[in-house]
């Protein structure tokens, strides 16, 4: 155990907050920073929390040097893909400036370890079923642009500097807290489970389905879900890593296998009872067919073992969180 303490940023929203939990729970001190423009406060435990921007450089200095700060988790940014397009600049404004920012806060403070949130995303439309993560980087939207800029930022200032980094590319996180302490609270969320949850529990009429000509077993897209918790406990591991004097590096987070979009919606029904009501449409431009993780990497370098890599598992957690919420905001 550290006795400094661990910035997050963007630790009240998802995935960061399931990562507060988990270091909390290990006993890490640990401070938040969030603007809660997507996150929620009630999400952060255990944690101090701090309210502002990850581009305030005035802010983000101060924190770093009150709390002798020598690990920082950077969750911090716009995730949505169709919103990139039509608003790029509020990505690379958010995603790689504010990034940049950090990095400068963090090298002048002497920050010793940085993990940075990455995606799948980066690969674009990769060439075959799977990427590595030596596959080519070939992002075909501004999120997925804005966040390798940043991977390239983080890297080359680990090699002028002493600081070491691991970077995640996460693949499609899915799934809640299974004791139902927090959860996936976005509102408009776009990922396919909670959608396909909230759909379960009457918050939404119906699922859409984009593209069921694709050349998968079933025609429709298959991606490789991994559950937050196993996600979250990726990012503590690669903690214990860098304390380690590990090198800095790149991994994919995933299991390695991936679910198709019917596949999905089968579980839903069968761990609801009922089925949700789906309508079909034509496929969304830029959508892979597939795109699974070679995760051979993580889990030698890390040590990292999947705890929950159960598709009815994840449904069932997405879906114990939605009625949870539900009951809360109905109450």
């Amino acid at each position: 155990m550290a006795n400094r303490k661990i910035l997050v940023t963007g630790g009240a929203g998802y995935i960061g907050s399931h990562v507060v939990r988990m270091l909390t729970d290990a006993g890490e001190a640990v401070v938040v920073l969030d603007n809660l423009s997507t996150g929620f406060e009630d999400a952060v435990l255990g944690a101090e929390l701090v309210i502002g921007d990850t581009g305030d450089k005035e802010l983000v200095d101060r924190i770093l040097a009150d709390n002798e700060v020598d690990t920082v988790l950077h969750f911090a940014a716009h995730t949505i893909v169709p919103e990139s397009v039509e608003k790029p600049l509020k990505y690379y404004g958010n995603n790689t400036c504010s990034t940049r920012s950090l990095l400068e806060c963090c090298s002048n403070a002497g920050v010793k370890h940085f993990i940075f949130s990455s995606t799948a995303a980066v690969y674009g439309i990769p060439e075959g079923s799977s990427c590595t993560e030596e596959s080519p980087l070939a992002p075909i939207n501004p999120y997925g642009t804005s966040k390798l800029m940043s991977e390239m930022m983080l890297r080359d200032l680990s090699k002028a500097s002493s600081m070491r980094h691991v970077i995640l590319r996460y693949f499609n996180v899915a799934g809640s807290d299974p004791e139902g302490r927090i959860g996936q609270s976005t509102e408009k969320a776009t990922l396919l489970i909670k959608v396909a949850a909230e759909v379960a529990i009457g918050k939404r009429e119906q699922l859409y389905v984009f593209g069921t000509d694709y050349p998968t077993p079933d025609g429709t897209g298959v991606r490789d879900y991994i559950h937050v918790d196993d996600l979250a406990d990726a990012h503590i591991k690669a903690i214990g890593y860098l304390r380690k004097e590990g090198d800095s590096v790149t991994l994919n987070c995933g299991y390695g296998h991936g679910y198709s979009v019917r596949e999905v919606i089968d579980a839903v029904n069968r761990v609801n009872g009922t089925p949700v009501k789906v309508k079909e449409e034509e496929r969304r431009a830029g959508d892979p067919p597939t795109l699974i993780a070679r995760a051979e990497k993580i889990q030698s370098l890390l040590g990292w073992k999947p705890a929950h890599d159960d598709l009815d598992f994840i449904v069932k957690t997405s879906l114990d969180w939605e009625r949870k919420l539900f009951e809360k905001n109905s109450g």
